[in-house]
């Protein structure tokens, strides 16, 4: 028998009905495998590259000094995996199901459709794993050649297992006292007439009716925490490092609405070759049973490749 052993910050009744759904056998969820994540990633729609100058380096050695320059160019690098389920221990990414087991008190998911005057309604709970990409690895690779960029993301590395991060991600604490979930209008994702949920609080319970819009959801929230250095989760931050005289210019921390800090691949279900920012369209006609999604989230990088103590100037944007 499964269950939540989790203090909620919903109603008592949602939170029985919760249970209550974790409980009943669940339907063989649709699956994903590692050599279809990694031919995904092969998507020159989502690289986006593009070459946009060039950098200048000054090589000193005994002999003397020496100007050399090498390309600079940018484009977009498939860093996470990030999964949004029904069940614990159903990540639909076969491969990586075994790493969120139910454990202590992430225990069950499910939803609930009770309807109680000035209380949660239709309270959805989704948990939710972001691992680091098995295609990131060719992009390294080639990063060796001079032609593009390589990201600080391990493929397969766990940067945010719900399972582990169970206080905050099931009750919101604290994140339920910051300003950002407080203040109506902060950190909203979606489109003017069409909100989906406010990012904040950063759990995995979200008051949506749309089973594909609360996964979306969950799943910004991840990748919210992951690009983010000293939040109040159990995670591996990956914030990458650079600067002007590194030749690498990363990107900034993910942010709702912003192609130029990330975009998003669909995986499961009805995997595309295609990125975008959520609001993404799959909530027309992507809802699934069991509520089972994942995506892929890439990342825009500059870079030039070094070739010299020092980096005199560049061009491009």
């Amino acid at each position: 028998m499964r269950r939540i052993r989790t203090p909620l910050p919903v109603t008592l009744v949602a939170a029985l009905v919760i249970g209550l759904t974790s409980m009943m056998p669940a339907p063989q969820a649709r699956a994903i495998t590692t050599p279809e994540i990694i031919a995904s990633s092969l998507s020159t729609e989502c690289l986006d590259y593009e070459v946009i100058g060039i950098c200048v380096w000054l090589r000193c050695s005994s002999f003397g000094c020496t100007v050399r320059t090498s390309i600079r160019v940018k484009h977009y690098i498939p860093e996470l995996v990030v999964s949004s389920y029904e069940n614990t221990g159903d990540n639909p990414w076969t491969e990586i199901a075994m790493l969120s087991p139910p454990l202590g008190d992430a225990l069950g998911g499910g939803s609930s459709d009770v309807r109680v005057a000035h209380e949660h309604v239709n309270t959805r709970f989704k948990n939710t794993d972001a691992i680091g990409h098995p295609g990131g690895a060719f992009y390294d690779f080639i990063s060796n050649f001079g032609w593009s960029c390589d990201s600080p993301a391990v493929p397969f590395k766990p940067y945010f297992l719900s399972t582990l991060d169970a206080l905050a991600w099931r009750s919101g604490i604290p994140e339920m006292a910051y300003p950002e979930a407080l203040i109506p209008g902060r950190r909203e994702m979606g489109t003017l007439g069409d909100l989906w949920s406010p990012i904040y609080p950063r759990s995995g319970f979200v008051s949506q009716t749309h089973d594909y819009k609360t996964a979306a959801t969950t799943a910004q929230r991840a990748a919210d925490i992951v690009t983010r250095r000293g939040q109040p989760h159990v995670y591996s931050p990956l914030v990458p490092r650079g600067g002007d005289n590194s030749g690498r210019w990363p990107p900034d921390p993910v942010m709702e609405g912003d192609a130029s800090t990330h975009k998003w691949q669909r995986l499961e279900p009805d995997k595309t070759m295609s990125c975008s920012i959520f609001p993404d369209g799959g909530e027309n006609n992507l809802l699934r049973d069991p509520g089972d999604y994942a995506w892929t989230l890439w990342r825009p990088y500059r870079c030039c490749k070094k070739r010299g103590k020092k980096l005199l100037f560049f061009t491009g944007g």
